[in-house]
């Protein structure tokens, strides 16, 4: 059997024995955190545990508990200590597999403060964290039995209050984002929600989300920062900022991130969640979205709502960059015979499992650039930072350019459909 095929048929297997929990039996409606730090260089790793929070608030479903996705770097997994019984996981990634990949990796090791959330366990569990190798199979690479009773855990309140600006659905059916202010002053907190429903606003109006509007909720955290702006430093541009992100990630001009996890973690506590997005007081064009970690934007550039759209498919959606012309940082992100695991992307090393019964049977493989077939789903080379040999779905979408008259692509929007049902139904 191929790998791609037994991760699936695990995938499948571990959503079938899990189906009959009952959260309350094995959950209270609260959260847990994981804070670890991961160190390494190119092609060696290590995790180090830091810390472990109650947080207030559950945002997520009640219901679908187990990821069935099978998309993310990392994927992390949730058992009861006494019957083994597998009660929640999911996948998403970090800035750290990013960097891996950059020439920095090779020369200097460096460590990454990451950490993961879950429902506040009533009985002792063990936490498994395992990360994808090269031929798609998870590698095991830290486990912790976590006593929720103990008294290490720490128990302090959200510092700064949270406040729903728009939606009325309850967080265990709805897509709950959280909203944290970077770089605006107290002066500017106005102008920050005004933000948060002009940028949210506009996206909720795009394919597929306006089809779902009624199950999105927006919360705004009232945390000032100290300065305006954010950090630049290619241009010696330095801001005292409530989470500390800055431009020139990986010495990328227009890669706009933060590695100030904790302080993220801790503003984002303020309300329930299922998405992190910071928005950052700039006029510089920027972003950044990790999936299933956060998503992040310049709020008053020309384009800020094309690319608040474009990175909260990455962060929520899991969809890969379609762009192949572009500078980037990394350096042979994908695996040469290895199918991505993003749903978007291809290099036709197991197209079945993408899109490739979305393509009609008269359309071309590959399918050429041309007026033909400009709304045609087939496969067009040059996605994924690679001119050859990897393929996107659409001639132009979101996740390729700014400029994508149609928004996302039939394949990006099933993916991101399946998403949204899979937080609230």
């Amino acid at each position: 059997m191929k790998i791609p095929l037994l991760i699936a048929l695990i995938f499948s297997i571990l959503q079938a024995l899990t189906q009959n929990i009952e959260f309350t039996d094995f959950f209270y409606n609260k959260t847990m955190r994981v804070d670890y730090s991961r160190a390494g260089n190119f092609n060696s790793e290590r995790i180090f545990l830091e810390q472990i929070k109650e947080e207030p608030f559950w945002g997520g479903s009640q219901k679908n508990l187990i990821d069935s996705f099978n998309l993310g770097a990392f994927y992390f997994f949730v058992s009861d200590s006494a019957s083994g019984k597998l009660l929640y996981s999911r996948g998403y990634c970090s800035l750290f597999q990013e960097w891996q990949a950059t020439p920095e990796a090779k020369k200097t090791p460096r460590s990454f403060y990451e950490s993961v959330v879950f429902p506040y366990p009533k009985n002792t569990i063990v936490l498994e964290l395992k990360k994808r190798q090269k031929d798609n199979s998870f590698v095991n690479q830290f486990k912790l039995i976590i006593n929720p009773n103990d008294y290490f855990i720490k128990t302090e309140k959200p510092i700064y209050s949270s406040e729903k600006i728009f939606g009325n659905g309850d967080p265990s059916v709805s897509v709950d984002i959280v909203f944290i202010p970077e770089g605006y002053t107290i002066d500017e907190m106005n102008k920050f929600k005004q933000d948060v429903l002009s940028l949210g606003g506009y996206m909720l109006e795009k394919e597929p989300f306006n089809q779902h509007k009624g199950k999105f909720n927006f919360w705004a955290v009232n945390s000032p920062s100290l300065e305006s702006g954010t950090d630049v430093p290619g241009k010696d541009i330095w801001k005292n900022t409530i989470v500390n992100s800055n431009f020139y990630t990986f010495d990328s001009e227009r890669y706009l991130t933060t590695q100030d996890i904790k302080a993220t973690r801790d503003l984002a506590a303020s309300a329930p969640y299922d998405q992190i997005y910071i928005l950052v007081n700039t006029e510089t064009y920027g972003g950044g979205g990790i999936f299933n970690y956060y998503n992040l934007t310049s709020a008053s550039n020309f384009y800020s709502k094309e690319v608040f759209v474009h990175e909260f498919g990455h962060g929520f959606g899991g969809l890969a960059d379609e762009y192949y012309d572009s500078e980037v940082s990394v350096e042979e992100y994908y695996t040469a015979g290895i199918e991505p695991w993003e749903p978007n992307i291809t290099n036709l090393s197991n197209f079945e499992k993408k899109w490739k019964n979305m393509v009609d049977k008269k359309t071309p493989i590959p399918t050429p650039m041309n007026s033909k077939y400009l709304k045609t789903v087939g496969l067009f080379e040059g996605a994924g930072y690679t001119a050859k040999g990897m393929y996107r779905p659409y001639n132009n979408c979101t996740m390729k350019s700014l400029n994508a008259p149609e928004g996302f692509c039939p394949v990006c929007r099933k993916a991101i459909s399946d998403m949204i049902k899979f937080y609230t139904e």
